[in-house]
């Protein structure tokens, strides 16, 4: 194996660190869902926009699950892999075409991570209803998934600049 890849498997596997911890340390209870906001999915749109690609996506969907697995929701960890995995995939995917486009950078992290979160409430939604078998009661965690999507959305777009003016995210794309 090369330097490259193991490198960007290091990386990959520090992200998912980063996002199972970030998932787990705050952890705000939500009325009536049995559920919790958290800030992981600021972590998972850093995924993303660092990583990318299916990389990206393993970090965030490994991390993410490992997260629901050592908290206690099990039953959310497959549906959570995929979730998150998705999100991460499909900012990247934006993200590289809003380049392509010449759309202004900031624009495109904050386009791929609504559409990325919106993926996440959808998707969320869609996994309780049917997966779980909540029916129609898995409205209930449409709110809440909204507020941790915007809250996300802010502090990731927010980091991400941050990282940019230290040369963090220049550093970081060389190696993966």
């Amino acid at each position: 194996m090369n330097h490259q890849k193991i490198t960007r498997l290091v990386i990959t596997a520090l992200f998912a660190a980063l996002t199972c911890v970030a998932t787990s340390i705050i952890k705000l209870p939500t009325v009536g869902t049995n559920g919790y906001v958290n800030i992981g999915d600021m972590v998972v749109l850093l995924c993303a926009w660092l990583i990318g690609g299916a990389y990206g996506g393993l970090a965030a969907g490994i991390g993410s699950a490992l997260a629901d697995l050592l908290g206690g929701y099990g039953s959310y960890a497959p549906g959570t892999f995929v979730i998150k995995f998705l999100m991460a995939v499909v900012a990247f995917a934006l993200l590289k075409g809003f380049e392509k486009i010449k759309l202004y950078e900031s624009v495109g992290y904050i386009l791929s991570g609504i559409v990325a979160e919106l993926l996440m409430v959808a998707g969320y939604f869609v996994y309780e209803s049917l997966f779980l078998g909540y029916g129609l009661a898995a409205v209930a965690s449409i709110g809440s998934n909204f507020v941790q999507g915007a809250t996300c959305l802010v502090l990731g777009v927010a980091v991400i600049f941050i990282l940019e003016q230290a040369k963090i995210v220049k550093l970081i794309k060389e190696y993966v």
